[in-house]
């Protein structure tokens, strides 16, 4: 005889540990399975798109940092070339191979971040995490001795970056590349086969590659699903086709496979770091630009590949100082719709699991 039981619905957050920021899933529950889950954003009221109509174009450029803490330098890499887009601003060719090679670190250190969190999320404590933690420390120096900063870089320029690299910065970047691979097998033999993790993740939370278009859900998150789709191949911006470097693309689009194509990434970046820092020119790092930028009226939209998918700011200017609109097309909220989805028919311990795997920041979300 079957135990009928009432559905009983539970909040977890805003403040629960495990929902990566301030955030609140309303799951409703029919014993331990999960019949309804509803993401509850808007915590986080930061206002960040109303701020930066009253800033310049300029003066935007450090709100762009607190978007997606986790990714500075691609939100900042973002943001200036939708504003070079509305200038028609040329940027020297050193400018771009330096914005490359950040925009890779920054991937590299994001990603490691993401894996590490997730394992925590699965109960792994914090082994992992550390392990993850160690090497995105070396990123860190790195950004830290081109711009003097370890999480909001402010490092891009309308035009190029702030600062040059110092002398230092190429032997440190060159002993991180080739020490990268060694550390990758290292969470591999750690992880890939562990066989708590394979429990708790083959299978768990799967995308079909349909929904995942149709959701409008990119970066690692469509990979997973079967879909070669990378902005750095699919609409090549900067100087990105000149390097050669694979899409990872998973099969099943479960949560292994989320986790899998991060670290598959992670050497992808190096490769194409390796390959900037052998192509890395002479010359000027910035154009020089008006401190009271007026782009001509009109309009703009610039996106690029950040760690989390694609990153889009659209900017619509009225020859004022100041942006007269400021959109952010933000990874992590779009591919946070999937939530529901993915979670009905598990239970919490998935839910928590199907999150991590997801890999948001709320700032980006909330806006």
């Amino acid at each position: 005889m079957a135990l009928k039981t009432e559905p009983v619905m539970i909040n977890f957050g805003p403040q629960h540990p495990s929902t990566h920021g301030v955030f609140r899933m309303r799951i409703t529950f029919d014993g331990e399975v999960i019949v309804d889950l509803e993401p509850v954003f808007g915590y986080l009221h930061r206002g960040i798109e109303k701020l930066a109509e009253s800033k310049t174009y300029t003066q935007v450029i450090p709100y762009t940092d607190r978007l997606d803490y986790l990714a500075s330098m691609s939100n900042n890499f973002a943001y200036v070339m939708a504003v070079e887009k509305l200038a028609d601003i040329e940027v020297p060719e050193r400018a771009q191979y330096l914005r490359v090679i950040m925009a890779e670190l920054m991937r590299i250190a994001s990603h490691l971040i993401a894996v590490g969190a997730f394992f925590n999320d699965l109960g792994a404590f914090f082994t992992p995490f550390m392990y993850m933690f160690r090497e995105r420390e070396k990123i860190l120096d790195l950004f830290e001795m081109v711009c003097g900063q370890r999480l909001t870089y402010n490092y891009m320029r309308i035009g190029g970056v702030s600062h040059d690299i110092p002398e230092e910065f190429l032997p440190a970047l060159r002993r991180f590349i080739d020490e990268m691979p060694g550390f990758i097998e290292e969470y591999d033999w750690l992880l890939a086969e562990n066989e708590i993790v394979l429990a708790r993740t083959k299978g768990v939370g799967v995308l079909p590659p349909e929904k995942a278009i149709n959701a409008s859900a990119s970066g690692p998150m469509l990979r997973a699903s079967g879909v070669k789709w990378d902005i750095r191949k699919a609409d090549p911006y900067s100087v990105y086709d000149r390097f050669d470097f694979a899409i990872p693309v998973g099969t099943m689009g479960d949560a292994y496979d989320r986790y899998w194509v991060r670290i598959q990434e992670i050497t992808q970046s190096t490769h194409i770091v390796k390959q900037a820092i052998e192509q890395l020119p002479v010359g000027e790092i910035r154009t020089k630009v008006p401190t009271m930028l007026r782009p001509p009226k009109g309009e703009a939209y610039a996106h690029i590949e950040s760690p989390r998918g694609e990153l889009g700011f659209y900017l619509v200017s009225d020859n004022s100082p100041y942006p007269y609109r400021f959109k952010v097309r933000a990874p992590s909220l779009i591919n946070l719709t999937v939530l529901r989805d993915l979670c009905v028919g598990w239970k919490l311990a998935d839910a928590i699991a199907i999150l991590g795997s997801i890999d948001i920041v709320l700032a980006e979300v909330d806006r």
